[in-house]
């Protein structure tokens, strides 16, 4: 096959259809370009270099990497889990949080373990101050300003990019990590037009390329809300909202914490801003049908909102400040793209805004994404050999979403330059390895956010163990750190032995019944072992420590997080244990592959949307199989049959 390339024009010069590079000298060939430096791009790149590979970082504005395009805000329900999968990974995102944060909270402490969720405020410019930082002192990464404007294939095999610039660019794989840019179209009531952020412009030519080359791409849409001068609000009438006394932060390797935190308030929407922003509706790019993509559904804005949902006469709003050093608030929960006087006229009329200004205002926009199941499960796409797509790109929407995406994408195109097989993450091993899957396995038609309820195994999935249960994966890849390997280490020898030891303790009613009487739970009559008295649902043991001093004596000396790390192990046990011998049951499907090159065609008694799948998906397991959406029990249990299992 012959080289694939896009026409254009550089300095007038066009010779037989093909840019020619006339500063090559500049650039040496790469083992990983990334392309885009947002989340995911910012991850990939550390990955790759991280793991040995020479990689290039290219993005349109170097003042713009990691940019918090949206909330300045990390982590939260199931997100935070993921944070804290990238940094156990050896990830930079959860270093960067902690070092950026003006406030932490641990979201859902009134349910179990499974359901914790670590989030941070963040300072926005800090954040990007400090991931710009941690990539300059990485070896092996190269950073230049340029747009990536398409790749050059040859004979189905990525080789390298093209840019705005003039530069044709060589590489072993390159990583696509465009975000909103990719004829990103902006919309602000009637107007519109183009551009990946707002004054900042989009990215065109990779779609058409990419689609000329037999990849399908589609449409979605995400929005932003209005962002006002914070010295115009009243924060009286607002309920405030601080961070937690205590700090745990998302990296499992010390972290400086803020000795302050910032505070955010909370408000409510009512029917008179109902009323005004309904005014707006015959103006709004999203009801009149100028928006063709297809919006977040568990992120609405306020113009769905108050359309899907008008039983409603309140709808809460989040006021959140944008860093330590400025007025500037950010409007979560008001996100928006009707007109300007419109969003402004409705905002006032919210308790605490009577005299808000505007710094700017919300607005939507749409973008290209290419539908995930073209992957391959290590994030490489199936129709462009070494080509890796990560975040947005992909149809997912978040920071979190993308950064995983991004950091394994990073790695296996590391792997992939170094001839070895990919890293795959199971669905019982990582909160990634739910969200790559769903991806593959399922796709998506709008843009895919990560729940807890996404996973069946979420008891073993915690946040708090995370570095336990994939630490020792990325050490022997030669990201993790050998300290990072020696906490891991330490910490899973002093969780066992604060068992052992409350398991040999033997406690007598006189020792522990003031401390049962104060926290109103039933007395003892009988010596009982402290592993049991931990397994009540009002009993902790640090506060055990504090109050039984047979308690305190034997595990005054072992760290808190040790400490919840036991407690947790000893209450929950029952369940893990359940959840274990699920995923062994599933792994007997996980553990058994579909040939490469099967031919689905000669089965004849499964359903078409199965066979349709089972051809365009290619499975890798019967796992994968049983997961795609449209298959039923039945076909999985037919294709075995003619597998001959």
């Amino acid at each position: 096959m012959s080289e694939q390339k896009v026409c254009f024009t550089w300095n007038n010069i066009h010779i037989d259809g093909m840019r020619r590079n006339l500063h090559l000298h500049m650039f040496t060939k790469y083992d990983v370009i990334v392309a885009g430096a947002g989340h995911a791009g910012c991850e990939a790149a550390a990955a790759a270099a991280n793991m040995g590979s020479k990689v290039l970082l290219i993005t349109m504005n170097m003042q713009t990497i990691a940019q918090m395009s949206c909330n300045p805000a990390m982590g939260g329900i199931a997100k935070g889990q993921i944070v804290r999968e990238i940094d156990a990974m050896g990830g930079y995102s959860g270093i960067v949080s902690d070092r950026s944060m003006i406030q932490f909270r641990m979201l859902n402490r009134s349910k179990g373990p499974a359901m914790w969720s670590p989030r941070t405020q963040n300072d926005r410019m800090l954040f990007a101050a400090v991931w710009r930082e941690m990539l300059e002192n990485t070896a092996n990464i190269h950073i230049y300003q340029d747009t990536v404007q398409g790749v050059i294939v040859k004979d189905n095999q990525v080789k390298g990019v093209y840019t705005n610039m003039g530069h044709t660019i060589e590489a072993e794989t390159v990583v696509l990590t465009s975000g909103t840019f990719l004829n990103g179209v902006i919309h602000i009531g009637e107007k519109k037009f183009g551009g990946g952020r707002v004054a900042e412009k989009a990215a065109t030519g990779i779609t058409e390329q990419l689609v000329q080359l037999g990849m399908e791409s589609k449409r979605l849409k995400t929005g932003t809300p209005p962002r006002v001068d914070g010295r115009s609000l009243d924060y009286s009438k607002m309920e405030e909202q601080a961070g937690d006394e205590e700090i745990t932060g998302f990296s499992f390797i010390e972290t400086p914490k803020p000795v302050k935190q910032r505070n955010c308030w909370i408000t409510y929407t009512n029917d008179t801003v109902h009323n005004l922003l309904r005014k707006g509706f015959d103006r709004s790019p999203m009801f009149q049908g100028r928006i063709e993509g297809v919006g977040p559904r568990y992120c609405p804005s306020i113009e769905d909102k108050i359309n899907r949902f008008a039983e409603r006469d309140r709808h809460q709003l989040f006021v959140e400040p944008e860093g330590w050093n400025t007025v500037e608030m950010y409007i979560n929960g008001f996100s928006t793209s009707l007109p300007e006087e419109v969003q402004y006229e409705a905002l006032r009329m919210v308790p605490g805004f009577e005299n808000c200004r505007f710094f700017r205002p919300g607005y939507a926009i749409e973008y290209d994404y290419f539908p995930p199941d073209q992957l391959q499960y290590s994030l490489e796409t199936k129709q462009i050999r070494n080509l890796f797509f990560a975040g947005q790109i992909n149809g997912t929407t978040g920071y979190e979403e993308a950064a995983c995406q991004g950091l394994m994408a990073g790695i296996n195109a590391h792997l992939k330059v170094q001839g070895k097989d990919p890293l795959i993450l199971k669905r019982s091993e990582s909160y990634i390895g739910v969200l790559v899957d769903d991806l593959i396995s399922k796709g998506t038609e709008e843009p895919y956010r990560m729940f807890t309820s996404r996973a069946e195994f979420r008891t073993l999935l915690r946040q708090d163990n995370a570095d336990l249960r994939l630490t020792e994966i990325s050490h022997h890849l030669g990201l993790a750190s050998a300290e990072r390997m020696s906490k891991v280490t330490d910490k899973k020898e002093q969780v066992e032995k604060i068992k052992q030891l409350l398991g040999s303790l033997q406690l007598q009613p006189e020792q522990v019944n003031n401390y049962l009487s104060l926290i109103h739970s039933s007395p003892l009559l009988q010596k009982q072992k402290a592993l049991q008295l931990v397994l009540r649902p009002d009993i902790d043991l640090v506060s055990m420590i504090q109050h039984i001093k047979p308690v305190e004596d034997l595990l005054g000396d072992f760290d808190k997080e040790m400490l919840q790390q036991a407690e947790i192990q000893i209450k929950y046990e029952v369940y893990i244990n359940k959840e274990k011998e699920m995923v062994e049951k599933i792994n007997q499907l996980e553990n058994l592959p579909i040939p490469p090159n099967f031919n689905y065609d000669k089965i004849t008694a499964i359903s078409t949307e199965a066979l349709q799948k089972f051809k365009k998906i290619r499975p890798l397991t019967l796992g994968q199989a049983s997961r795609i959406s449209g298959v039923n029990p039945s076909d999985v249990q037919i294709l075995m049959i003619y597998m001959g299992r």
